[in-house]
């Protein structure tokens, strides 16, 4: 399983699903992080946390460990 984490900078994906529990899914979800969607991963910090990606027109910085719970493609 390949996961936004996983994509370098520079590189785009599409979103297959987003896994997680509750409140914590529902909040990625509400971010536009949905499946279909493409994201581009415009940068990563130097220790890798957070990483900031651009969807839906607009720019989004996600902590590494909810970025973990992003499959793509």
């Amino acid at each position: 399983m390949k996961t936004l984490r996983d994509i370098r900078v520079g590189g785009t994906a599409r979103v297959v699903k987003v896994h997680g529990e509750g409140a914590l899914r529902r909040r990625i979800m509400d971010m536009g992080i949905t499946r279909g969607v493409t994201v581009y991963v415009r940068k990563m910090a130097p220790l890798g946390d957070p990483i900031e990606i651009n969807l839906r027109s607009y720019e989004l910085s996600l902590r590494r460990a909810d970025a973990e719970l992003v499959e793509v493609e």
